[in-house]
């Protein structure tokens, strides 16, 4: 009953759209199962065959099929290759070497300090022990005077909070109940202290004062400033209090101190400066940094041992995992969304605060901003929550059927032990790219220059070197990012974006490689060669990187866009909030539906694109038209199978990202996350970094 070359069966490599990939076939030509039983193609992403008794559906050109029993057959993965899509691969290495230099700079040039504590009025950012002075241990800023301070929140002055006299200190001064109490400026000039010997006094050496520069401090001009204001420490700021303490204003109107402003426009102030878009970005990007301890556990270790634990178990025990891994989704999901509605304050007390310390309940809307990212997130949530919970019912009688697809498909990961190892492999690649990006990265994006403000408004003040009060020079400073620098920060993210896609595209490739040697085997393990894992791996990086170079260039080239066009949106945002403003929005969203969809698109075309090259070793778009002819080819069996073979490892990657996300709200809820230096403005961003 043999079958000669022109008579071979037809198919399709088909996949879900970028999840999970699969070998398809049909019952046609099949009067003796040949080719039973069919592997699914496991690994992360998992993936799943048709029919455990269907006949193969791609045939590699060049290659005949054998009568079914009555030999070994020819191996159907092409040995003879050459190399393809070089051009590719040399621009991504030329790109890898960029994202070197423009690293180093910022290792150089950069400080991540800078994105939370601030500058003084000298320059120096809170915190640095390489400022002059010393200000290691000084991280949290101080406005010295209280009347620029009001001063920058009145809409007729231009004054501007960046340019208001400001300092670092240790902790947050505090009006005393008994006597005035002064905040000085540095020691320099005639005084005679240290910094350390300046911080035991708490800042203040009035006494050492002459008469001069005693007036001078009543007069509101330093060098010495007096503490009428309760303060509390909010994002590293001390945020003054409404109004000044009575006692202490007594005291210094009886000393005959110059009048000083109070109001609300004080508080509001430094939390409008503190609550700006640019001010939030630089908070959460800097909360990556501080938690970087969570996003190792429980953004690396954790989903790769629960993800290998998951996949044993799926290994042996499918039937009961299927339904635990039901139960686990809903419970997961509700669980996350609770702990969200929790820390936006609509559940319980523990409302994320922007205080660091005690004295909490001092500050009134301190994070208004972050509780109202979290209520978004937690609306977000609640939504999804109740589609899983719908979806549950509707599709809960698939999942007997899809029981018996992944039942074949981990026949393979029998035969194929280093399956469940291997993707420990790209996983190690992955995490130390993503140490080294993020890192390079925040000091990248702290890497401006620290220049002198330009203003035109009187900031007076006395300077202790020169003996006499001066508004020479006394402009606050900022951290100014040249155009060359924006480049350099959308460069390294256009290379996240890209690395990342590079890494899954050879992981992929490998493993497809791989479980296709154990296809062609006919689940004859003999015939599958030594290691074809690792010989997959060989084919991949010796003959096919440019081929993953130029897939994963494609997909990097949407994603940037489409991160392009969100930024565009915030930057539009003052004018969605005009009359017509809601056609901005409309527009926006619309053009993100489409070009998510065509990412959709490309990452379908590319999974299969990459079974094909992993088989015969085509070059990408020839290996991508070819998959993409089979997928239509098989249109309606590629839906019909997608629907039911991938649902339940689709369920285990997202209780997967679930169960990390729950890890690491735990270790951000601990208090070594709540005060102190460590302390993270938002969990937002670290647990949606670990899903």
């Amino acid at each position: 009953m043999g079958r000669n070359k022109s008579a071979g069966p037809k198919g399709a490599i088909v996949g879900s759209g970028g999840t999970t990939p699969l070998f398809g076939a049909s019952p046609v030509h099949n009067t003796s199962n040949y080719g039973s039983p069919q592997p699914a193609y496991v690994g992360p992403p998992a993936y799943a065959p048709y029919s455990p008794s269907a006949p193969p559906i791609y045939s590699a050109p060049g290659y005949a099929d054998q009568e079914a029993g009555t030999g070994p057959q020819k191996p159907r993965i092409k040995q003879n290759r050459t190399c393809r899509d070089i051009l590719f691969l040399i621009l991504f290495l030329a790109y890898g070497v960029g994202i070197i230099i423009a690293s180093s700079y910022g290792f150089h040039n950069g400080d991540p300090r800078r994105l939370v504590y601030g500058l003084d009025y000298k320059g120096n950012t809170c915190g640095d022990n390489k400022g002059s002075p010393n200000l290691k241990d000084y991280d949290i800023r101080y406005w010295l005077n209280p009347n620029q301070v009001y001063k920058s929140g009145l809409t007729s002055d231009p004054f501007n909070l960046g340019d208001a006299r400001s300092i670092c200190l240790a902790d947050c001064p505090i009006p005393s109940a008994t006597n005035l109490t002064w905040v000085c400026d540095y020691p320099e000039g005639p005084i005679k202290l240290t910094m350390s010997e300046w911080g035991a006094r708490n800042y203040d050496y009035f006494s050492m004062l002459t008469p001069e520069q005693q007036a001078s401090s009543f007069n509101l001009t330093g060098p010495c400033y007096p503490v009428l204001f309760t303060s509390t420490n909010l994002f590293w700021s001390c945020q003054l209090a409404s109004t000044p303490s009575n006692t202490s204003l007594s005291l210094w109107q009886s000393a005959g101190g110059t009048e000083v402003q109070s109001g609300n426009v004080i508080v509001q102030v430094v939390q409008k400066a503190l609550s700006s878009p640019a001010a939030i970005v630089k908070r959460y990007v800097a909360d990556l940094g501080r938690a970087w301890p969570v996003l190792v556990v429980c953004g690396g270790i954790a989903p790769l041992v629960l993800s290998i634990a998951y996949l044993v178990l799926v290994r042996y025990f499918v039937g009961v995992l299927t339904w635990i891994t039901i139960i686990l989704l809903n419970v997961l999901t509700a669980l996350v969304t609770l702990f969200f509605y929790i820390k936006a304050g609509w559940i319980g007390k523990d409302v994320v605060t922007g205080v660091i310390g005690d004295g909490a309940n001092k500050v009134l809307s301190s994070s208004a901003s972050e509780a109202n990212h979290l209520k978004i997130v937690a609306v977000i949530m609640s939504i999804v929550f109740v589609v899983v919970v719908l979806v549950t019912l509707v599709l809960i009688k698939r999942l007997i059927i899809a029981v018996a697809v992944i039942k074949v498909a981990t026949k393979a990961m029998g035969a194929i032990p280093s399956l469940l190892i291997y993707p420990i492999i790209p996983f190690i690649f992955q995490s130390a790219f993503l140490i080294y990006w993020v890192a390079g990265f925040l000091y990248l994006v702290s890497a401006g220059t620290v220049t002198r403000n330009n203003c035109n408004n009187s900031c007076a003040a006395y300077d202790l070197t020169a003996g006499l009060v001066t508004d020479t020079n006394c402009c606050g400073y900022d951290v100014h990012q040249s155009k060359n620098l924006v480049w350099a920060i959308l460069y390294q993210i256009f290379g996240f974006f890209w690395t990342t896609q590079f890494i899954t595209a050879c992981c992929l490739t490998t493993i497809a490689g791989a479980v296709a040697a154990y296809y062609w085997a006919r689940g004859d393990t003999a015939n599958m060669g030594w290691l074809p894992v690792l010989s997959s791996a060989k084919r991949v990086f010796r003959y096919s990187l440019g081929s993953m170079a130029l897939g994963s260039l494609l997909v990097a080239i949407i994603e940037m866009i489409r991160f392009l066009l969100e930024m565009l949106r915030k930057k539009l945002k003052a004018l969605e909030a005009a009359p017509g403003g809601c056609f901005i929005t409309i527009c926006c969203c619309c053009v993100q539906c489409c070009l998510g969809c065509i990412e959709w698109t490309i990452k379908f075309i590319n999974r299969n694109a990459y079974i094909v090259i992993a088989i015969n070793g085509k070059g990408f778009c020839r290996a991508a038209g070819k998959a993409t002819g089979l997928i239509v080819n098989n249109v309606l069996r590629v839906a019909a199978v997608n629907i039911i073979g991938d649902m339940i490892l689709f369920l285990g990657k997202v209780v997967v990202s679930l169960a990390s996300a729950l890890f690491a709200f735990l270790m951000l809820d601990t208090k070594q996350y709540k005060t102190g230096h460590s302390k993270v403005s938002s969990p937002l961003f670290p647990v949606l970094a670990s899903l």
